[in-house]
């Protein structure tokens, strides 16, 4: 991605990961969705087995592995279109927006630039004052942000 389309194209994303927001900071229930879901719609393993054409053992193999987090996205597919559901899979930031995850990366590299240098020259008693040490900071990280999306990940 460069320029405004990855710009353009993170915006997107990042609306599109707006709708799980809510369900990034909850976690299953206990023994799984698949279970949880069974039980609230009144279904046993034996008519859920039933529906998806395998044994009530197989069903509850699969709501073990659900719940140990081992199951596979085509069985979780299979089970949750037996109870007339469907899967959404995401993979949502955990404390953040796409955006404030680059500039908090920016900053850090940014940091990492500027460390050494700040340093050496604190050490030689010529110390930048912090705010002028901020404004390189600001001005590195808009570079950084601007330039390759591959440089923040070094």
């Amino acid at each position: 991605m460069h320029g405004k389309s990855s710009n353009l194209k993170r915006a997107q994303l990042t609306d599109t990961l707006e709708a799980f927001n809510p369900t990034a900071k909850s976690s299953p229930p206990g023994g799984g969705w698949v279970r949880a879901i069974r039980e609230a719609l009144g279904m046993t393993q034996a008519q859920l087995a039933t529906r998806v054409g395998v044994s009530r053992q197989a069903v509850q193999e699969f709501e073990g592995a659900e719940a140990r987090r081992r199951i596979t996205l085509e069985s979780l597919d299979r089970l949750a279109a037996a109870m007339d559901c469907r899967v959404v899979y995401a993979v949502v930031p955990v404390d953040a927006t796409l955006d404030s995850m680059r500039r908090r990366q920016a900053r850090a590299q940014a940091e990492k630039m500027i460390g050494p240098v700040s340093h050496s020259m604190a050490m030689e008693s010529q110390a930048v004052p912090s705010t002028i040490r901020e404004r390189q900071l600001q001005i590195l990280m808009e570079e950084l942000q601007s330039g390759s999306a591959r440089n923040l990940w070094k």
